[in-house]
């Protein structure tokens, strides 16, 4: 089949809303809220984020939305999942053409997977100053600016939107379940916690099985990314490598790592360590953490601490790590950006950054932290919190004591 008359059959099968009425199946995300406000600005919106978080379902409940305002042959939908050597153009042509329509009027186009395209940047670039018609929205399933530059030229054309896995709260809303007294319901709380550690947020695997949910993390996320997605978009000499730098990770959460000593381990160039730390954090596979400095150049100097973004099935019950799966949860959960240690290696977990510094530490039973009051005194700070599992304390020198669900469920850290 010729690459045009491939490209139609796929807009047919992927455009039913052109012959029929259309539905989605759509469980409310925090997130759309958010995407919606920019529906109506020329910008184009880009979603990205980590494998199998929900982004295509984001973009049909879009279409599903703006049928109406759109009209529905007005709307274009192409993922460039298997078209990987199809140019933006060609894909607005056939669609043109199997529509019989003029470029003329509001044009929706929704462009999945758009990071499989070489140069798709800059073919876009065109496009969007070409067509002021088109209100145009892109998705990719690791980070769109993976490659150098491409972030530099879109510069003022585009709004980001990264969709991650389900937070707690979202994985109690997929299920239906509403905890209006957090004291009461604790041991239901921290029953579906367990469940929400192990499914790591991932949509489709909230109430399957534990044997699926292994199998779906393992092969439908990590081994994809690394020995599929980012292959295709960056030339990777060894994938393996890439996987146990990632395993590495995973299987010591938040160690600070340093890129000769993993060079040594690996085999491999500092450089090469660094460029596949980097390539891994862009595919969100992992998180970094900054020290904390009020010195900007000192944090962006000082090791980092690195976090899974994924907890492996295998590790979830695993009793001799939980602390460390539970920090991983909770600093994932809280987007840290920063954490906090001096050279006598007192250290605070994380430092939030906004109107105010707020300082955390995770700690599954104890009530008690010295590094936190020690922070606390040498940033001349009033409040900090003391996380923990399920223990709660009155609040002392400042430092609130609270189970973790006061804060991924309820309005603690939005007073």
């Amino acid at each position: 089949m010729a690459e045009k008359e491939r490209v139609i059959s796929a807009l047919e099968k992927s455009n039913p809303w052109w012959k029929k009425d259309f539905s989605v199946d759509y469980k409310p995300r925090k997130i759309f809220l958010e995407i919606r406000k920019f529906m109506g600005r020329r910008q184009i919106i880009s979603l990205t984020g980590l494998r199998r978080t929900g982004k295509t379902t984001l973009l049909l409940k879009i279409v599903h939305d703006y049928l109406s305002e759109y009209g529905k042959e007005s709307i274009v939908y192409f993922s460039f999942d298997d078209f990987r050597n199809v140019r933006i153009e060609e894909v607005i042509d056939a669609y043109l053409y199997l529509l019989k329509k003029e470029n003329s009027g509001k044009i929706l186009v929704i462009l999945d997977e758009i990071q499989k395209v070489e140069g798709w940047d800059e073919q876009l670039k065109r496009i969007y100053d070409e067509h002021r018609n088109f209100k145009i929205l892109i998705s990719g399933s690791e980070s769109l600016f993976i490659r150098k530059g491409t972030r530099e030229s879109l510069a003022g054309r585009m709004f980001e939107f990264q969709i991650k896995t389900l937070d707690f709260e979202e994985f109690l809303d997929f299920k239906g379940i509403k905890f209006k007294n957090l004291r009461l319901y604790k041991k239901e709380i921290l029953f579906e916690f367990r469940k929400f550690i192990f499914c790591n947020g991932f949509p489709e695997a909230v109430d399957e099985s534990e044997d699926f949910i292994n199998k779906y993390t393992k092969e439908n996320v990590i081994e994809k990314i690394i020995y599929r997605d980012i292959p295709q978009i960056i030339q990777i000499g060894s994938p393996e490598i890439l996987l146990q730098i990632f395993s590495i990770i995973a299987k010591k959460p938040g160690q600070l790592l340093s890129i000769d000593s993993l060079a040594s381990e690996t085999g491999i160039s500092r450089q090469t360590v660094s460029n596949y730390l980097d390539y891994l954090e862009k595919s969100f596979l992992i998180r970094k953490l900054y020290n904390y400095s009020s010195n900007t150049r000192k944090t962006q100097t000082r090791l980092k601490k690195y976090y899974p973004t994924i907890i492996m099935p295998e590790d979830a019950e695993n009793k001799e790590i939980f602390g460390l799966i539970f920090e991983t949860v909770i600093v994932n959960s809280l987007d840290a950006e920063f954490f906090w240690r001096d050279v006598y290696k007192n250290e605070v977990d994380i430092i939030l950054r906004g109107k105010m510094i707020l300082p955390i530490e995770i700690k599954v039973s104890e009530i008690y932290s010295s590094s936190l009051k020690l922070f606390m005194k040498k940033f001349k700070l009033k409040k900090g919190v003391l996380l923990t599992y399920e223990k709660e304390a009155k609040e002392s020198d400042g430092i609130t004591v609270v189970p973790f669900y006061e804060v991924l469920l309820g309005d603690l850290l939005k007073r």
